[in-house]
């Protein structure tokens, strides 16, 4: 197999854009003392996302304790890693609006279950795509929540 050429940097920001806005799930590690990791669906504003879980599940728990946290996207052959922290946010302090996206968005509306489960906002620090190993040098894309371009 022969690998494409690496993009450049203004192709990968491209292109990474495009999967923050299009897709609907990520992986979601969190945990400082042993780290425990889960699918969840997300809704992204252009500068942070927005995920849902039972604040009683080891996540919520996690979260709530120590909001460091690592978010991945895509296929391993095309992904893009996020590291970044997450606070919690009440429905009722998400911006008019915010709740009735994410429910359109990945059809699942948690505001429907009772308030067991806890909003957070993960605001990304650093993020980093990359296809091949070829694209490993280069691969930053963020760098203390500042896109490089």
């Amino acid at each position: 197999m022969t690998a494409a050429p690496p993009r450049g940097l203004a192709e990968r920001l491209k292109d990474t854009r495009a999967r923050l806005e299009s897709d609907i799930d990520l992986w979601v590690a969190s945990g400082a003392a042993g780290v425990h990791l889960v699918p969840l669906s997300f809704l992204w504003d252009g500068t942070a996302f927005l995920v849902s879980t039972p604040r009683a599940s080891v996540t919520g728990r996690n979260l709530l304790a120590d909001g460091r946290v690592r978010l991945a996207l895509g296929p391993t052959r095309d992904v893009v890693l996020v590291d970044g922290t997450a606070e919690p946010v009440d429905l009722a302090d998400l911006a008019p609006g915010t709740g009735e996206a994410f429910a359109a968005r990945t059809g699942f509306d948690p505001g429907e279950l009772g308030g067991r489960y806890q909003y957070f906002l993960i605001r990304p620090r650093r993020v980093q795509a990359w296809r091949e190993a070829n694209e490993l040098e280069g691969r930053t894309l963020m760098r203390d929540g500042r896109w490089l371009a």
